[in-house]
Formats: C-alpha cells, sequence, structure tokens
C-alpha cells in the first residue's frame, strides 16, 4: 500500500496522453530517419523569472517522479492513436513498449532556482526523452508558480501559520496539486481532503456562511458548532454583526474558545477590534484567523494586526500573479554519430527575440560568502571547478528509469525553509526588483 504521507498517490493512472502531438509526430519521423535511438540530454530551465520575483520555488518534483514513472501507452490509448491516424503503425508499435529507462538528475524539491538554472536534466535515447517534455513541464511550471507564490505569503506571515483554502478557484485536480506546492512553500494546513488523503497534508476546516444562515439564530448556529466540535473550533463571526457575534461566540463556547474567524471588512481594523472585545470578556486564549482574497502584500500590511493564521485561496492557487513559470524543455547535447560511444555534441537554439539557450550538459553550483549566504548561481559545462565542488545543487532523481529520490513532503518543505535563509537578505523584500543572485556561466 502506498503511503499518503511519502507523497506518493494512492493511484495513477497512464500519464501518456498528457503531451502534446509534436512529440509523438518528433517522434515518427526520427524513428523513420534512423535517428531516434541517438543519445540526447534535455534540460528544464527559465530564462526569466516572473516580473518583480526575486527567486523561483522548486516544486512538483514527486508527482514528475510519479508522472514518468506511469508514461504507459495502454492498449486503449494506443488503439485512440491508431483509430485517429496520429502516428503510423511502426510508432505505434514501438510505443506499446514504451518505458522510461534513462536518467534523471535536478534540483531537489523546495530548493531555490534563479534564470538559466539547469532545474533538470534529462538523458536516455531521444525517442524516450521527447516524450516527456509536456507533462514535465505541465507539473513543474504550475507546481513552482504556486510554491513560491506559498514562499512569499510565508515570508509576509512572519512564522504565523498559512492555511490553504483555493479547492473551490481551481479545476478538481489542479487544487490538489496547489495544496501540495503551497505545503512545499511554507503552508501549515489545507482544507482540501484530497490533497490531505493522498499527501498526508494537515486538514483544517469548521463552517461557511452558509451554516449560519441555515439556524433560525446566531446563537443557535454557534451553539450547534460548539456541541458538535468543541470548544476549541472556529466560529464565523461576519454573517451579521461581528460584536455580536464575538459577544455571542464567547457566552456560548466560554473563555476556552478556540478562534473566530473574520472574512470581510477592514481586516486590520476589524481585527484590532475583535482582539480588544475577546481580552475584555476573558478569551485571552482565542486565536483570530482572517481570510478575505488575501495575497502576500494584505498579509504584509497585516502585520502589526492581532492576527493569528491566514487562510489564502484564489491568489495562492493563481501563483499570485504569475500562474506559470515559463520553463522549457530544450535539448541541449545529443550524440554526434549512431554507436553508443559516439561522444556528446553541445546543441542550442540561436533564433532572435530573447530564446538564445546554452548548449551543453550543464551542472549548477552555489557558493557563499563567509556567513553561509550565497553569492551566485554558477551554471557551467565543463570540468566543476574544485572550490565548487562542495556546492553543487543537482541530485539523482532517475536512474534507469526508476525513482530514486522519493522523500516525504515535510522534507522538500524543509528544504525549502533552508534554502530560502541561505539567500541574501533582500531576497525577502516583497517589492519589485531583479533576481537576488546572478547567474554567472562557465563553459
Amino acid at each position: 500500500m502506498n503511503d499518503p504521507a511519502a507523497g506518493l498517490p494512492v493511484a495513477v493512472p497512464s500519464t501518456a496522453l498528457f503531451t502534446d502531438q509534436y512529440e509523438l509526430t518528433m517522434l515518427q519521423a526520427a524513428l523513420r530517419a534512423g535517428t531516434a535511438h541517438r543519445r540526447s540530454v534535455f534540460e528544464v530551465f527559465t530564462r526569466r523569472l516572473p516580473e518583480g520575483r526575486r527567486y523561483g520555488v522548486v516544486a512538483g518534483t514527486g508527482r514528475m517522479l510519479d508522472a514518468v514513472e506511469n508514461f504507459r501507452f495502454d492498449p486503449g490509448i494506443l488503439d485512440f492513436l491508431r483509430e485517429r491516424e496520429i502516428v503510423d503503425g511502426p510508432t505505434v508499435d514501438w510505443l506499446a513498449d514504451y518505458r522510461f529507462t534513462g536518467d534523471i538528475h535536478g534540483y531537489p524539491e523546495g530548493e531555490v532556482y534563479f534564470p538559466g538554472s539547469p532545474l533538470l536534466r534529462v538523458e536516455g535515447t531521444f525517442a524516450e526523452c521527447v516524450l516527456l517534455e509536456t507533462v514535465i513541464l505541465s507539473i513543474l511550471n504550475y507546481d513552482s508558480a504556486v510554491a513560491a507564490a506559498a514562499s512569499r505569503m510565508a515570508v509576509a506571515a512572519g512564522g504565523r501559520p498559512l492555511i490553504e483554502m483555493g479547492a473551490r478557484r481551481m479545476h478538481e485536480l489542479a487544487a490538489v496539486a496547489a495544496s501540495r506546492a503551497a505545503y512545499v512553500g511554507g503552508f501549515s494546513t489545507t482544507s482540501d481532503l484530497a490533497a490531505g488523503f493522498r499527501y498526508g497534508i494537515p486538514t483544517v476546516g469548521t463552517s461557511a456562511h452558509a451554516f449560519t444562515l441555515l439556524h433560525d439564530s446566531e446563537r443557535a448556529a454557534f451553539t450547534a458548532q460548539v456541541e458538535s466540535l468543541g470548544r476549541g473550533t472556529t466560529l464565523l463571526v461576519d454573517t451579521y454583526d461581528v460584536r455580536e457575534a464575538v459577544r455571542t461566540a464567547v457566552e456560548v463556547a466560554g473563555p476556552g474558545l478556540g478562534a473566530v474567524r473574520i472574512d470581510s471588512g477592514d481586516l486590520l481594523m476589524v481585527a484590532h477590534q475583535v482582539r480588544r472585545q475577546l481580552d475584555d470578556l476573558g478569551a485571552h486564549e482565542t486565536r483570530i484567523v482572517v481570510t478575505s482574497d488575501l495575497d502576500e502584500y494584505a498579509i504584509a500590511s497585516l502585520a502589526a494586526a492581532p492576527v493569528d493564521a491566514y487562510g489564502v485561496g484564489t491568489q495562492l492557487v493563481t501563483g499570485s500573479g504569475h500562474p506559470t513559470c515559463s520553463m522549457v524543455y530544450k535539448l541541449v547535447a545529443r550524440a554526434g554519430g549512431e554507436g553508443p560511444d559516439a561522444p556528446l555534441v553541445p546543441v542550442a537554439k540561436k533564433s532572435l527575440g530573447g530564446k538564445l539557450s546554452v548548449g551543453g550538459r550543464k551542472w549548477a553550483a552555489r557558493p557563499v560568502d563567509d556567513a553561509g549566504v550565497a553569492t551566485a548561481e554558477v551554471v557551467g559545462t565543463g570540468e566543476v571547478p574544485p572550490e565548487l565542488a562542495e556546492r553543487l545543487l543537482t541530485v539523482p532523481l532517475m536512474r534507469g528509469g526508476r525513482a530514486v529520490a522519493r522523500e516525504r513532503l515535510d522534507a522538500a518543505r524543509d528544504r525549502h525553509e533552508r534554502a530560502r535563509a541561505g539567500l541574501p537578505l533582500s531576497a525577502t523584500q516583497l517589492s519589485r526588483g531583479e533576481p537576488v543572485l546572478g547567474t554567472q556561466y562557465l563553459t
């Protein structure tokens, strides 16, 4: 049985059609040309960070490993390809036995990255690597965007807990991925039970305004909730009059009431008013949770407010304005001949318009100063300088088509906290700016 807390999905169907058609037509042409089995190296990187972001966050690695291992063309998929004449018969026959048998190295999940960072290196034959472009990018682009937004919100929250509650704003499957990525980026809990079941993320939830409106009075609603869930529950106090609701909540639950939630209005002003009222009523330990379309800037504006936790939905699961990281999957090296020992030849796109790539199989390292603070993102294609050998960033993720880097989600979450703490202090500024580390190329 799979262990949800280890980040393993309960059941993963074939991912073979999470792809673009041109990947299959390239395969067909390469098979016919006799070049499909040339040893090749593909890399995932981004040419720039989203505007104003100081760093990126790698997320989705565990999901990506699951997707690659389950990239199989079962009979129904093969029938679809054959009936639609998407590819020819010999290509369909080749796909019937497809298994990725190559190697994947990359930045471990939770690590930070910068423009040009070789986030993932996929090595194998051209045929087996080219098919993985779309499924890899679709996972890493979205999950990393959510994790980056979550990281910024975690910085703004200053240690106060963050609750992910964006499931109703997303496609139901994307919502589960968003919960996972948010946890990597620093969120504490999720309201999405599917994410809790699949990935072991702590779940929370109590009631919405509908529950209050269902009852004949606010007091009746609070009484029903406390009797069912206990005095430690969180009561929603802004359905009608906030001041009256807080008074009623403490009368019903007593001073041991767990928390109140505020979902509308001037959150800064209302939070101060509610805190004073709770203290006057003797409910000194009752926490205040705020929601209402928060983003990192709204959270930062509440830094001086007596708020104990934040619930975030829409802005988080849409990457706080940047729902993708613009990562690309490019061929950077291929064998110079047909033999298994043919040397790798660097290749790169040289088109106009800023879409330049750097060819060659790359390594990456992040040197630090005497205080342990990172000073640059160094990317190279030759020998690793001795002074950088202990600062290499990439790790093995798959060998021979089998995942070798599965880990509990908490490990990625902890790694991100350490990686972010090792960046220059300006990385945590929410104001727009350039990447906090420059990328240096050694070729």
